[in-house]
């Protein structure tokens, strides 16, 4: 389970999502979040799985990499599912003893995963298709207007990447150290939930350790070459934005006001 987890994987390939402005894409990922909260009945959703199909093409991503990183997500899904049909009164379909599946909790509940699995999905594609240098550019160049007030911008994107790409290193050592202690016998599988938190310690102990170990590296390896934050520092690369820039823009910001339209739209309208 530890490999499906795909958040903070660049997955390096030509495409024309790849090439477009990291500001532009870190927009782009905060107005198709927005819309999808403005989603509160099923047809609106057809045009967002649309759009987000069309990027994953446009990506050159393999699909089957995007479905890897919903993997983990399954039990969230499932529990937040069985939450909102048991909680959410309306009208009964269907009584299981002291339980009431309503209409409206199996409608909100359906609902509710289909959102979870967009927002992954849709998250996923930032990180697939922008390297760390570029994540790094984009978020520092939308923090500066805040430096006017002290914000430091460019420790805060470094902070931000950096944290981004521990991810992938973390569950690779966590996988080397799980399979470690299974072949000294170690069960992380069996008993209740309490033995296997008990069972968790030989695992979580070196893991800490060995992200301490690779945090001191990184310190050691910035210092080695002069890094002192982004006071007077220059870059070899300048962000521009182009024209397809504007088109990806244009295209996520349609979709948001196409969500508006769909959520105070007249219901016999949709």
């Amino acid at each position: 389970m530890l490999k499906d987890i795909t958040i903070g994987q660049y997955y390096p390939v030509e495409s024309p999502v790849h090439r477009l402005d990291p500001r532009i894409k870190i927009i782009s990922m905060v107005v198709f979040i927005i819309s999808l909260f403005f989603v509160d009945k099923f047809t609106p959703y057809i045009p967002v799985i649309i759009f987000l199909f069309a990027v994953v093409k446009l990506s050159h991503v393999p699909f089957k990499m995007i479905i890897k990183g919903v993997k983990p997500l399954r039990w969230i899904l499932l529990i937040t599912f069985i939450i909102n049909i048991i909680f959410i009164p309306g009208k009964i379909i269907f009584t299981l003893g002291i339980i009431n599946i309503t209409e409206e909790g199996l409608n909100m509940a359906i609902m509710m995963a289909i959102r979870l699995l967009l927002l992954v999905m849709g998250t996923s594609m930032l990180t697939l298709t922008t390297s760390p240098i570029e994540m790094t550019d984009g978020i520092e160049n939308l923090l500066n207007p805040l430096r006017k007030i002290g914000v430091p911008a460019h420790e805060i994107a470094m902070m931000m990447t950096i944290a981004l790409r521990f991810i992938p290193t973390l569950i690779e050592e966590t996988d080397k150290i799980m399979k470690a202690q299974m072949a000294r016998g170690a069960d992380f599988e069996s008993g209740n939930m309490i033995k296997r938190a008990k069972n968790l310690v030989p695992l979580l102990v070196p893991l800490f350790i060995n992200s301490f170990r690779r945090a001191d590296e990184l310190a050691t390896a910035m210092e080695a070459r002069c890094y002192r934050g982004g006071k007077g520092r220059t870059k070899f690369r300048q962000l521009e934005i182009k024209g397809s820039d504007y088109v990806g823009l244009g295209l996520t910001l349609g979709l948001l006001a196409l969500m508006i339209a769909f959520k105070y739209a007249p219901i016999d309208m949709i």
